[in-house]
């Protein structure tokens, strides 16, 4: 009766040697030249170069020319 005063979580037990781990898929083949290719990121469109210009120009403080 060791383990009379240890809490019910933490009475011992007999362990039963764990089940090998199933075997993993194999890696995909292809993704390693997918990797290397010359990838990088994409131009922004022209419609998000035209938002940023018309922003600027709202921002920007316009002042009437003198003469």
């Amino acid at each position: 009766m060791a383990n009379k005063a240890l809490a019910t979580r933490q009475k011992m037990r007999l362990r039963a040697v764990p089940a090998p781990l199933p075997a993993l898929k194999p890696r995909n083949p292809f993704a390693g030249f997918a990797k290397a290719r010359a990838a990088g990121a994409h131009v922004k469109p022209e419609a998000s170069e035209r938002l940023a210009a018309k922003r600027a120009l709202k921002k920007a403080k316009l002042e009437p020319e003198d003469e």
